[in-house]
């Protein structure tokens, strides 16, 4: 792979050394490059094939980092990182150690704003620049923001406030729609292209301003704004744009530097705020990605870019694939069930369902509180719904999940999927907090399987339920557990002792440990357990909480540990110690789980290794505690 244009960028002021001329050969030589990285490192590919030529325009125009350049969402910004100086540490991508697969703040000047979550880049970016017009500096702000990001409630509140003055200023802020599916836009051709520079043009600028100034206070200059407004909405899906204040251009072709440049410079020296619609093809440049968008969305792994993706060996069952079966297996059985996702379905395991219930399947978009209050009116109409959701992406619905159903006490089931630790996509997909955030709310209750079957078993309890119910689950596979065909549900509230302990608890010899876990750290636990000798509890609920097994466990040991994979503060282990103390029960209680700190991104096994919560360092923390055999006393030390 030879890259002579590339291999000269380590900033874009050297890319702005280019000539026009030189432009299409460095998107070429970048476009593989992309494709060559991710083939090795894993990570988003087909929407960063897509955002190339955009990437080398947008630098190429604007003075970044001066300039405010914002991505949305932050999973097409592999260009971006290439050319702003991260080339030689593309090899490390989404790897513990290496950069990350999103824009951070803390990693590069360039990367203005952090975009993992999608919706957010009109709001920051409006931010920025009228932040710029307070402190008197001369910048501009461009806001990237991919088709499906714009189904999200919070891009039109940012887009409602941006064409407003604020006390006398408008925010110079240029908006970019990388329209990828082109879901909203006819077909981009030279007609298209044309009217796109000519909207974007001084002479265009112009004459419009000049028909006002002469039409103003006549009866034609009402009919005139109306014509224009129609006439441009008969080519372009603009109109909507031009209501809220923006000045629209578009839709041109986003992998055409020739329309590209020309109109960014014109956007540049605009005043106000501006809208430019792009339309690019995810995948562009590479056929596999472009035939089949979907499939090639993101690399799971390594793979030979001259074959493509590899065909999956049979392998266990992931927890999403097991939701996905359920999910399925339930709608046959109980007609009230609905699905509903914000814009995950492949993610979610839900395509199967989507096949065969395509009347009871509903993909909301990108828009997570209207999916849990959407959910709330349905059940209110006697439908079970079923939201199946990130634990990440239901902190954007906290709001709603409060409000419009729990303190209504609707029956809606919210399977929250990536629970835990997710790996390489950091911090910001990491389901760290639903633990805390769920059992604190009333009328809501929580359950965490321990594996596959128990996966299967969890939902169809919570199904059975009348009142709120979450069931987190982590990415990936579990243990291998064989799954049961049937819809089997849990003793409400009820844990499971898994492993007794030897030992005598009589205050004279070796003391007991008891270790309760919540959800899959179970199997670190016992591996542990079997080193210590200590007793294991799946408790299965955090809430409710099994209250009398875990009182019963306080009685009959010397010490309580508690696993979980979430964090700490305000997680399961302090359910347990609330309930110790409601009941006057003093034992020493170890609390293990995720630190008070954000989790980066690599490989899951070694993130839950330093965070303490594989089998040795479960075992490492309790002798670190407790000693190698516990006492009473030395606890209490």
């Amino acid at each position: 792979m030879t890259t002579p244009l590339l291999n000269r960028i380590d900033s874009p002021a050297d890319l702005r050394r280019l000539s026009r001329a030189e432009l299409p050969a460095l998107a070429a030589e970048l476009r593989e490059f992309v494709l060559n990285t991710v083939s090795q490192t894993g990570g988003h590919l087909g929407s960063n094939l897509g955002t190339v030529e955009l990437t080398v325009a947008l630098h190429y125009v604007f003075n970044t980092p001066h300039d405010r350049l914002v991505w949305d969402v932050g999973h097409q910004t592999y260009p971006h990182k290439v050319l702003t100086g991260r080339r030689d540490r593309m090899h490390t991508l989404r790897q513990l150690g290496g950069i990350g697969g999103f824009p951070r703040r803390d990693e590069s000047e360039y990367d203005a704003f952090g975009t993992a979550h999608s919706s957010t880049s009109i709001s920051a970016a409006l931010g920025m620049a009228l932040a710029a017009k307070l402190k008197g500096e001369d910048r501009r702000a461009v806001a990237v923001i991919g088709d499906g990001a714009m189904t999200a409630g919070m891009a039109f509140e940012a887009l409602n406030n941006a064409g407003v003055s604020h006390a006398g200023m408008l925010a110079d802020l240029l908006v970019v729609l990388n329209d990828n599916d082109m879901s909203i836009s006819p077909p981009v051709g030279a007609l298209n292209k044309y009217l796109a520079r000519l909207m974007s043009g001084n002479f265009y600028e112009a004459a419009r301003q000049g028909a006002k100034t002469v039409l103003k206070n006549t009866p034609l200059f009402e009919f005139a704004r109306r014509f224009e407004e129609h006439a441009k909405g008969m080519v372009v899906p603009g109109t909507i744009f031009e209501e809220f204040g923006f000045n629209y251009v578009g839709p041109i072709d986003g992998h055409d530097l020739d329309a590209l440049i020309p109109t960014l410079e014109n956007l540049r020296h605009k005043r106000g705020p501006q809208f430019l619609h792009v339309v690019t093809k995810k995948g562009y440049g590479y056929k596999l990605a472009e035939a089949d968008p979907v499939k090639y969305h993101a690399a799971s792994g390594k793979f030979d870019p001259a074959l493509g993706f590899p065909k999956s060996a049979p392998s266990k069952p992931t927890f999403t694939q097991v939701f996905g079966q359920w999910l399925c297996d339930m709608a046959e059985a109980d007609e009230r069930l609905v699905g509903i996702t914000p814009a995950m379905r492949e993610g979610s395991g839900m395509v199967e369902f989507h096949k065969r219930f395509p009347r009871r399947y509903h993909d909301v978009g990108i828009a997570e509180q209207h999916a849990v209050t959407f959910a709330a009116g349905m059940a209110c109409e006697g439908l079970k719904p079923v939201v199946a959701i990130y634990s990440t992406f239901l902190q954007r619905g906290y709001d709603q999940l409060i409000h419009d159903v729990a303190i209504q006490n609707l029956p809606v089931v919210f399977a929250l999927d990536r629970a835990g630790l997710v790996g390489a996509d950091g911090a910001t997909h990491a389901g760290a907090y639903d633990i805390a955030f769920v059992r604190c709310i009333p009328n809501c209750s929580l359950l965490t399987p321990s594996d596959e079957n128990e996966c299967r078993q969890a939902l169809t309890t919570a199904f059975r339920q009348n009142h709120p119910v979450a069931v987190r689950y982590p990415r990936g596979a579990g243990v291998g557990a064989e799954v049961e065909k049937g819809l089997t549900a849990w003793a409400w509230g009820k844990g499971v002792v898994r492993r007794e302990s030897a030992l005598r608890a009589d205050g004279r010899g070796a003391q007991r440990i008891a270790i309760l876990a919540f959800g899959t750290l179970l199997h670190p636990a016992l591996a542990a357990a079997a080193a210590l000798d200590a007793s294991v509890v799946d408790m299965r609920f955090v809430k409710p909480l099994d209250e009398a097994l875990v009182l019963e466990m306080a009685r009959s040991h010397d010490a309580i540990v508690t696993v979980e994979e979430g964090c700490v503060m305000g997680g399961a282990g302090s359910a347990v110690l609330e309930c110790l103390a409601a009941a006057g029960v003093l034992v020493p209680l170890l609390q293990l789980g995720l630190p008070d700190q954000f989790v980066e991104h690599g490989d899951p096994a070694r993130l839950l290794a330093l965070c303490g919560l594989d089998a040795a360092g479960i075992e490492a923390s309790i002798r670190k505690r407790f000693g190698s055999r516990p006492t009473l006393a030395a606890a209490n030390g």
